[in-house]
């Protein structure tokens, strides 16, 4: 094999709950991450150099500050059978948006390179270095819904084939993923944890049980941003069951009850708004 195609897959959190800070200064977590039908595109094809090349549609970002190249490098440390590699990627996902854009890609191109090089890794190992390069990178080897834990590197599978609709917006402004947790450090609300009700309505196949438990501690230090209200009110205008922030934002999604609303709602919004319409995406390979 000489080149791989790959989509790398956006996802959403459907529950977030940010625990204790560890002495790492990584925060555990306890949340749902379902992958959705928004994806990068990404090309990798062996060369005759000895580096990796990454060539992308997204400008002025500096290589070696890409996750990419430092899952390169990693896997260039264990495995001497690695040569050059050229990276294409089509960025579909938006950035700074808490879709695990970067995240995802870092994910896809662990996984294509141990098949474009045939490498003898486990998948146990290869999360060991995904988790050491972020901690969404190990809930996005998987394409389907899971629970995530710990760091993020503690995954317990949930089967289903359940379908339903998104209508994702991204305002303009929201906090910096560092300046969101330092809130949260600081914190002077209860969190809670909705996990095993998430998880419930997904294996009920049960839309608006899923969305009255929808929940992110990030949200109750994201309330003084007035695009990101805008975003959640203009969405339940246009019939969304409930919203949610991304991860640590900027996007907020609305989850819809079905296919006519969320055509609808995008339509309406699609003028004023960075706006995406998806669906939840399951696969029970990994």
């Amino acid at each position: 094999m000489e080149k791989i195609y790959t989509k790398a897959r956006a996802k959403v959190n459907l529950c977030l709950s940010i625990l204790e800070k560890r002495p790492d200064n990584y925060h555990n977590l306890e949340s749902v991450f379902q992958k959705i039908n928004l994806y990068d595109e990404m090309w990798l094809e062996k060369t005759n150099t000895s580096n990796i090349e990454i060539e992308s549609d997204i400008k002025n970002v500096n290589l070696e500050d890409n996750i990419i190249y430092k899952a390169y490098q990693k896997l260039k440390e264990k495995f001497a059978n690695i040569t050059g590699v050229k990276v294409t990627l089509n960025k579909k996902i938006p950035m700074q948006a808490g879709l695990a854009g970067g995240s995802t890609d870092c994910a896809s191109f662990l996984i294509a390179m141990k098949k474009l090089f045939e490498l003898n890794i486990s998948n146990e190992e290869l999360e060991k270095i995904g988790s050491s390069l972020g901690a969404d990178v190990v809930p996005c080897m998987y394409n389907g819904v899971v629970k995530a834990e710990g760091i993020g590197d503690i995954i317990t599978k949930i089967y289903s084939d359940f379908k339903y609709y998104l209508v994702i917006i991204k305002p303009n402004a929201c906090g910096s993923t560092k300046e969101m947790y330092e809130r949260l450090d600081n914190r002077q609300f209860i969190k809670a944890v909705r996990t095993n009700q998430i998880v419930e309505s997904i294996e009920e196949k049960n839309i608006d049980k899923l969305a009255q438990n929808l929940y992110n501690d990030f949200e109750e230090v994201s309330k003084e941003f007035e695009e990101t209200e805008m975003a959640k009110d203009v969405l339940m205008q246009n019939n969304a069951l409930n919203t949610l922030l991304a991860g640590s934002g900027a996007c907020v999604f609305g989850i819809f009850k079905n296919k006519e609303d969320a055509k609808k709602a995008y339509k309406n919004l699609q003028n004023d708004y960075e706006t995406y319409i998806t669906t939840s995406y399951n696969k029970k390979e990994k």
